[in-house]
C-alpha cells in the first residue's frame, strides 16, 4: 500500500509535468501553487493537465473498484464493466443524444452516458438476479443487442459518428473540472458502498451456500453491490468514455501483490486504478512525436497481455 501510494504520487507528478509541450518543472510547480494564466506554459498546466489528471484519478478509482466488485460478485476472473453491458448502454445513450438532440459538449454527454450505463446495469441485474453465470450471459446478450443499434445510428448520421468516435475511444481530454464537479457525489457514494461490501466479498468467494450458512444475506449483498456498480461504472464511463481492461487488470494485480482478502484488494484497487489509467495517459502523450494517443488505446495495449496471461493461467478459478 505504501509503495502504491508512492507510485501514485509519481504518476500524478508525471501527468502534470510531461506532455507534447515541454515545460520546465519549476514552471509546473508554480502553476500548481500560484498560477499565472498570462504565462502560456502555466496556462497549459492549469487548463489542460490538471483537469485531465483529476479526471484520471476519479475515473481510475471508479474503474478499479468496479472491476473488483464485478469479479467478486460474479466470481468471474475475466469480468469488467463491459461484461454487464454497461459500456454498450452508455454508448447507445451518447449516440442517441448526439443524433437526436444535437448535443456536442462533453458536459452534455456525461449525463446521458451515466443514465445509459445505469439503465444497462439495472436491466442486467433485474434479469440476471443473484446468479453469477446468468449475470454474465445477460450482460453479453445486452451488449450483442445494443451494438448493432449503435452502428445503425452511426451509419445513418455522419455527424453523430464524428462526435461519438472521440468519446468512444476512451480519453481524459476534452473535459474540464466541471465534469468532475457534477459527478463526484456519485463516485463518493460508490466508493463508500464498495468499502462497506469488502468483507462480504470474502464470504461470497466461498460460494453462495457457504456464505448463507455463515449468516450472510447473499441477495442483499448482490443488490448493494449492484447499486455500487451502477454508480461507479456510470461515473467512470461518463468521465472518460468506455475504457477497457482497467477494471479487469487492477483486481488481478492487487491479488498478486496483496493476497486474496477483498478488504485489502479493495483498498489497493483505489490506488492501482488511477496508476494504470494515468500511466496510460502519460505514455500516450509521449509515444507519438508531436501528437497523442488516447488513454483508452494505450490501456488496451497494456491490458491485453495481462488478459492473455489470465486466460492461460490455471489459477483463475481461485475467485
Amino acid at each position: 500500500m505504501v509503495g502504491g501510494a508512492i507510485a501514485l504520487l509519481a504518476v500524478v507528478a508525471a501527468s502534470l509535468a510531461l506532455g507534447v509541450r515541454t515545460i520546465d518543472v519549476a514552471e509546473v510547480w508554480q502553476a500548481v501553487v500560484r498560477p499565472d494564466l498570462t504565462d502560456p506554459d502555466q496556462a497549459v498546466v492549469v487548463q489542460l493537465r490538471i483537469p485531465r489528471t483529476v479526471i484520471g484519478l476519479a475515473a481510475g478509482v471508479a474503474l478499479g473498484l468496479a472491476g473488483t466488485l464485478i469479479q467478486g460478485v460474479t466470481r468471474n476472473p475475466i469480468a469488467d464493466p463491459g461484461l454487464l453491458g454497461i459500456n454498450a448502454g452508455a454508448s447507445l445513450a451518447v449516440v442517441l443524444c448526439i443524433s437526436l438532440l444535437g448535443v456536442t459538449a462533453p458536459l452534455g454527454f456525461i449525463w446521458f452516458a451515466f443514465v445509459g450505463a445505469t439503465a444497462a446495469a439495472a436491466v442486467v441485474f433485474a434479469i440476471g438476479g443473484a446468479r453469477p453465470v446468468r449475470l454474465a450471459l445477460v450482460g453479453a446478450a445486452l451488449t450483442a443487442l445494443l451494438t448493432p443499434l449503435i452502428a445503425l445510428v452511426l451509419l445513418r448520421d455522419t455527424e453523430a459518428f464524428t462526435q461519438y468516435r472521440f468519446w468512444a475511444v476512451g480519453s481524459l481530454t476534452g473535459r474540464d473540472l466541471s465534469t468532475v464537479a457534477a459527478l463526484w457525489p456519485f463516485l463518493v457514494v460508490g466508493v463508500v458502498l464498495a468499502a462497506a461490501l469488502a468483507h462480504r466479498l470474502n464470504l461470497l468467494a466461498l460460494g453462495d451456500d457457504v456464505a448463507s450458512a455463515l449468516g450472510q444475506q447473499v441477495g442483499v449483498t448482490r443488490a448493494v453491490a449492484g447499486l455500487a456498480l451502477v454508480l461507479l461504472c456510470g461515473t467512470a464511463v461518463a468521465l472518460a468514455g468506455p475504457i477497457a481492461l482497467v477494471g479487469l487488470v487492477v483486481p488481478h494485480a492487487a491479488r498478486r501483490l496483496i493476497g486474496s482478502d477483498y478488504r485489502w484488494i479493495t483498498a489497493l484497487a483505489v490506488v492501482l486504478g488511477p496508476i494504470m489509467l494515468l500511466s496510460a495517459d502519460v505514455i500516450g502523450r509521449l509515444v507519438v512525436p508531436n501528437s497523442e494517443l488516447e488513454a483508452g488505446v494505450v490501456a488496451a495495449f497494456l491490458g491485453a497481455p495481462v488478459l492473455i496471461a489470465i486466460a492461460r493461467s490455471r489459477r483463475v478459478a481461485g475467485l
